[in-house]
């Protein structure tokens, strides 16, 4: 498999003048990370290569830097750096906004993981989905995008763009390649968009043909890799951005909200920019503690995500085996199953997210009712990549923006119940409360 390379910048935390000597052996030492690192087929190996400063007095823990603004020694570096001539890769801040050192380097660890040149972390997933699309589409252009995806980011190319940009989005089955093809127009289609996995029917896209038909079309491939961080590298795959709700499972404590965006150095260089960038004008900052907290969780993700896929593999197999109808990528029955291994990173599994299908609205909140308020098994809530299960009805919550035949045509049933599985408690004694739960239903009790 080919290699492709990842610069990865560390800030030496020193204050410099302009005049300083960029070219000296010592400054090349201090940023000893600056040079081209390998990106290999392992995201925790990569992750292990972008490693953080000291701390400032140093901590084996990078200090936080929670300054709005930055002092400069000289006057004439003010101007410099408002040029673009001076900048963060050279230890020039001018304000958070703009961008934060210590958001910077959760930045360089999300680029290692995701195996791109550059990456720059936002308040929310939302903020990085929009803000790449409105960098990417002018007004009179055009998206070409998957039925089934996230809710808010269906509402969001449904309505929102069509509304404030006129940019419009034309939907299309992307397992059915020539169906992509023909819907990309050449000269207004700028961006065709996926989920790795789709939100919630956990649909695997096949980046590598989908890469090489938006290329050939001279279009920009955008992979949102949320359900699926370690398991699926996109861009080693071919696509040219990929974003993030690191809210999920590179949190992991269902505490954070938080996003980012992945992709070529010149991208997120020009979404920065004074006068035009998205990520400047729009000001979807993230708080330097935040991603400071952020940082310090994402060296644990491999570990999570192991147990996540673990046990959803487990679990999907034995309701296999009792008679529900489950989706779930590691069962081989699943379509893209193979599609899947092929492009999955070794011993990270298919996903920690699985879904029943109870076919009716009534099975499905009878379902999740007992497994939350009988056995304990989890909880009804949103969002995924919690340490407990996390379980919801679809098509009544985080689909809820599509109406019923857009539902309809992306697969969701109005009784399928997300499943984000969590890694608390033994595998065994959670396998417990789903039995009970599932056999009180069946024996027609109710919880009390």
């Amino acid at each position: 498999m080919a290699e492709t390379h990842v610069q990865s910048v560390v800030l030496s935390g020193t204050k410099r003048n302009v005049g300083d000597d960029f070219g000296s052996d010592d400054f090349i030492m201090t940023k000893k990370s600056a040079a081209l690192k390998m990106w290999n087929d392992d995201p925790v190996e990569a992750l292990a290569s972008a490693r953080h400063e000291f701390g400032e007095h140093g901590g084996v823990n990078m200090s936080i830097e929670a300054s709005a603004t930055f002092t400069v020694m000289e006057p004439e570096t003010m101007r410099r750096m408002f040029s673009g001539e001076l900048g963060p890769d050279r230890d020039f801040f001018i304000y958070s906004r703009h961008f934060n050192p210590t958001v910077l380097n959760l930045s360089r660890q999300m680029a290692a993981l995701e195996g791109t040149e550059a990456a720059y972390c936002t308040a929310s997933g939302m903020s990085a989905i929009s803000s790449v699309l409105m960098q990417l589409c002018s007004s009179g252009e055009n998206v070409v995008a998957s039925p089934c995806l996230y809710g808010g980011t269906h509402a969001l190319l449904t309505h929102f763009l069509p509304r404030a940009c006129n940019i419009t989005t034309t939907f299309v089955d992307v397992r059915d390649l020539d169906k992509v093809k023909d819907a990309i127009v050449e000269g207004k289609t700028k961006v065709l968009y996926v989920e790795a996995m789709s939100n919630p029917t956990l649909t695997v896209a096949n980046i590598p043909e989908l890469s090489r038909i938006a290329h050939d079309k001279g279009v920009m491939l955008v992979v949102d890799n949320t359900f699926a961080p370690m398991v699926i590298s996109p861009a080693r795959l071919g696509a040219d951005v990929v974003v993030h709700s690191i809210s999920k499972y590179i949190s992991g404590g269902a505490d954070i909200i938080a996003g980012a965006i992945c992709g070529p150095a010149s991208l997120i260089k020009s979404m920065m920019d004074l006068h035009q960038g998205p990520l400047m004008i729009l000001g979807p900052t993230m708080n330097a503690k935040v991603a400071f907290e952020l940082s310090e969780r994402i060296p644990h993700l491999g570990l999570r995500m192991k147990e996540h896929c673990h046990r959803a593999l487990v679990y999907a197999t034995r309701m296999k085996k009792l008679g529900l109808k489950v989706i779930y990528p590691g069962l081989e029955e699943h379509p893209q199953h193979t599609l899947l291994k092929s492009m999955a990173n070794r011993e990270y599994g298919f996903g920690g997210i699985l879904c029943v299908d109870m076919e009716t609205e009534e099975r499905a909140n009878r379902l999740m009712h007992h497994l939350q308020n009988y056995t304990e098994f989890g909880f009804m809530a949103v969002s995924l990549g919690y340490y407990e299960t996390l379980m919801s009805c679809s098509g009544s919550s985080t689909s809820s923006e599509m109406n019923a035949e857009e539902k309809e045509l992306a697969g969701i049933s109005p009784g399928l119940v997300r499943m984000s599985i969590g890694y608390s408690g033994s595998l065994e004694q959670r396998w417990s409360q789903f039995e009970k739960a599932l056999a009180r239903i069946q024996d027609g009790k109710n919880c009390s």
